[in-house]
C-alpha cells in the first residue's frame, strides 16, 4: 500500500502479531502455566552439561526440560515482554520427537534472537513490513542446532525481541513492544539482544544465541547479569539470519552465544565448534574447538592482564568503575600480573566505526519502515543528522565545534551521512592500517599480553527511551567489532546507591556530548540493584583463553567471597 495509506496495515500487522503471539501462550498445555514445582527445581538447577548427560543416560525426559524452561519463559515475558515468536506449541513439542538423543545439546532448549530464521515463523526483527511472512524452512543456524543430520539435538522453543534497526541498547519496536530489565523494570535489559538477556537472566533458558555489532550482546549481558562471548568473524555460524543492514560489512556483525551461567557459555561454545559447523556454513572458519588453548590458559600460573581504564571518551561510571577495580584487585592478590594500558586510540576507533556503520546514510535500516512506525530513539538521532542538507551538517559541525568547543561530538556526528564509494573505500583502509597499529601494539608490549579488561560500558543500564541521549555511548564495545576482536562479558556486581554515587564535585557540563549523554541518565539511586559487569578481550580468534580466562576472574572474585549472586527464579 502507497503512502500514507500505510499506516493503517502497520496498525493491523502490529495487532495481529501480538495476538497472535497471546494466543499462542494462552493455548499452551496447563503444564505451561502450573507453578514452579520441586521437580522443575531439580531440572532449573542442573547446567546444561548435566542435563545433557541425564538425556543420554535417560535419567530424565526431554519434554520435562522443555516445560520447565518453557514455563519459566512465559513467566518471564509477563514480567519483562522479552518473547516475539512463542514456538512451543506447535513447534518444539513436535520437534523434541525427532531430535537426537544422543547430541551435545541434546533436548537442551534454545532461545533465539528474532532475527534467526525458524521454518514456520516469521522473523520481522521489529519491522511491521516483514510480519506474515513466515519462513518455508529453518535456516543454517537452527538445522544446525535442531536437525537430526546435524546432530546438536536442541530444541528451539522461542525468539526474543529486539529494537526495530537492531542498533540501539534498548529493546522496543512497534510490533512486540517494549522489553523491560527483569532487575529493575524502569531500565532496559540491552539491545540488541535485550529479550535475550531478560530472557535468560530471569531464568527462562540457559542458552541463547544473538548478534553484536557494536555491542548487542555484550552490553545486554552488562546491563542484565549474564554471560556472553563476542565471536571473531568466521568463528560462529551466520547463515540463516535476517538484519536491518544487509550488505554492511564495514563493521561485519557476528552472531554468539548468550548464557545464564558462565559453565553454559563455555560449553555450548565447544559444543557447536565440535560440530564442525564450517561444513554447513560457508562462513565458518575450520577451527575447531582448541583444548590445548583452553587446558593451558586454565593451567597458567600467572595471567598478564592489561587493564584499560577508559576509553578517552566516556569515563566509566563509579559503579563500572568499582567493577572494574574490585577483578583488578582480586587478580592482583592471587598473583597474576595487571597493569594499565594505552593503546592506540579508542578515538579514532569510536569516529571510524560509526561512519563505516552508517556509511549509507542510514537509507538501508530506514527503507523497510512503514507510514508513522515508530524508530529507536537513539537510531532517530543517526538518521536525522544523516538526513541534514550538505550546508546546515556543515553549519552545524562548525558550530558544535567552535563556538559549543566540542570537537569529538562534532566529528561524530559529521561522520553520520551518505559516504561516496571513494570515501567508503578510503574508510576501510584506515581501518585497516588502525587495526595493523593495534596489532603492532600488543606485540610490543614489554612482555606479552594474555588479554585486555575494561569495562562493557560506561554505565549500567539506561532507562527506557535514554539511547536518545546516549546514542554514542557504545565505545567500549565498538571498538572490539572493528579490530574483530574476541570479547566476552560477565556479571561482577550491582549498582550500590551509596558507594556508587557520583561525587559532589562532579560537573556534566564540561563533558564532551557522547559523555553528557551517557551521564544525563546515571544515578546510583534509581539504579540501586543493577548488575555490573567487566570485558574480558582477547585478540582474533581467541575464543577459547577469554572463555578460559573469564573462568579465572570467576575463580579470584568467588575467592575473595565476591561471586555474583544471578536473579533468584520465582515460583
Amino acid at each position: 500500500m502507497i503512502t500514507p495509506f500505510d499506516y493503517f496495515e502497520h496498525r493491523r500487522a502490529c495487532k495481529q502479531k501480538q495476538l497472535e503471539r497471546s494466543n499462542r501462550i494462552a493455548s499452551l498445555p496447563p503444564e505451561y502455566h502450573d507453578p514452579v514445582s520441586s521437580s522443575d527445581r531439580k531440572i532449573l538447577d542442573k547446567s546444561v552439561e548435566e542435563l545433557v548427560q541425564d538425556v543420554h543416560k535417560e535419567v530424565v525426559n526431554p519434554i520435562d526440560i522443555l516445560r520447565s524452561y518453557g514455563k519459566l519463559a512465559i513467566k518471564a515475558h509477563a514480567k519483562t515482554n522479552c518473547l516475539t515468536e512463542v514456538m512451543i506449541n506447535p513447534g518444539a513439542e513436535r520437534w523434541i520427537e525427532d531430535i537426537d538423543l544422543k547430541g551435545p545439546l541434546a533436548a537442551i532448549p534454545v532461545s533465539l534472537k528474532d532475527s534467526i530464521v525458524v521454518g514456520g515463523f516469521d522473523t520481522s526483527v521489529g519491522y511491521s513490513r516483514y510480519t506474515g511472512k513466515p519462513y518455508p524452512q529453518d535456516g543454517t543456524m537452527v538445522r544446525i542446532l535442531k536437525d537430526a543430520v546435524y546432530n546438536a539435538g536442541a530444541i528451539p522453543y522461542v525468539k526474543t525481541n529486539c529494537p526495530i534497526t537492531l542498533l540501539s541498547f534498548e529493546s522496543t519496536n512497534d510490533v512486540w513492544g517494549r522489553t523491560t530489565n527483569p532487575h529493575n523494570t524502569n531500565y532496559s535489559p540491552g539491545g540488541s539482544t535485550g529479550g535475550e538477556s531478560a530472557l535468560l537472566a530471569y531464568g527462562g533458558g540457559r542458552i541463547g544465541v544473538g548478534s553484536d555489532v557494536a555491542g548487542s550482546v555484550r552490553v545486554p549481558a552488562h546491563f542484565a547479569g549474564i554471560y556472553s562471548l563476542r565471536c571473531s568473524t568466521g568463528r560462529w555460524p551466520k547463515i540463516g539470519t535476517k538484519t536491518s543492514m544487509a550488505g554492511q560489512e564495514g563493521i561485519p556483525s557476528v552472531f554468539s552465544p548468550m548464557t545464564r551461567t558462565l559453565p553454559d557459555l563455555v560449553y555450548f561454545t565447544k559444543s557447536i565448534l565440535g560440530m564442525k559447523p564450517w561444513k554447513y556454513d560457508h562462513t565458518v572458519h575450520p577451527i575447531p574447538w582448541r583444548a590445548e588453548i583452553y587446558d593451558s590458559t586454565k593451567e597458567q600460573k600467572k595471567l598478564r592482564i592489561g587493564v584499560m581504564n577508559t576509553d578517552g571518551v566516556v569515563p566509566p561510571s563509579p559503579a563500572c568503575a568499582r567493577a572494574l577495580s574490585l577483578v583488578s584487585a582480586a587478580l592482583s592478590t592471587s598473583g597474576h600480573t595487571v597493569i594499565p594500558i594505552h593503546p592506540p586510540s579508542p578515538t579514532t576507533a569510536l569516529l571510524l566505526a560509526s561512519s563505516l556503520l552508517n556509511s549509507d546514510g542510514c537509507h538501508t535500516f530506514l527503507a523497510p519502515f512503514r507510514t508513522l512506525e515508530r524508530n529507536d530513539p537513539g537510531a532517530a538521532q543517526l538518521s536525522f543528522y544523516a538526513s541534514l542538507p550538505r550546508p546546515i551538517r556543515y553549519i552545524h559541525y562548525l558550530w558544535t565545534k567552535y563556538v559549543r568547543r566540542d570537537p569529538l561530538w562534532a566529528d561524530l556526528l559529521y561522520g553520520i551521512r551518505k559516504h561516496s564509494t571513494a570515501e567508503q573505500w578510503e574508510m576501510v583502509a584506515k581501518r585497516e592500517a588502525y587495526k595493523a597499529e593495534w596489532h603492532e601494539w600488543w606485540q610490543q608490549q614489554q612482555e606479552y599480553l594474555d588479554v585486555v579488561l575494561t569495562v562493557p560500558n560506561a554505565t549500567p543500564a539506561v532507562p527506557h527511551g535514554g539511547m536518545r541521549d546516549a546514542v554514542g555511548r557504545c565505545g567500549y564495545t565498538f571498538l572490539f567489532n572493528l579490530l574483530d576482536y574476541t570479547a566476552g562479558v560477565l556479571p561482577i556486581t550491582h549498582v550500590d546507591a551509596k558507594l556508587d554515587a557520583l561525587p559532589a564535585c562532579f560537573d556534566i557540563s564540561v563533558m564532551n556530548g557522547v559523555a553528557r549523554g551517557a551521564y544525563k541518565h546515571y544515578d546510583a539511586e534509581k539504579m540501586h540493584g543493577l548488575p555490573v559487569g567487566v570485558q574480558v578481550v582477547g585478540q582474533r580468534l581467541q575464543e577459547e583463553k577469554v572463555l578460559a580466562v573469564m573462568e579465572r576472574v570467576v575463580e579470584v572474585m568467588e575467592k575473595e567471597g565476591k561471586g555474583y549472586e544471578l536473579l533468584e527464579i520465582e515460583d
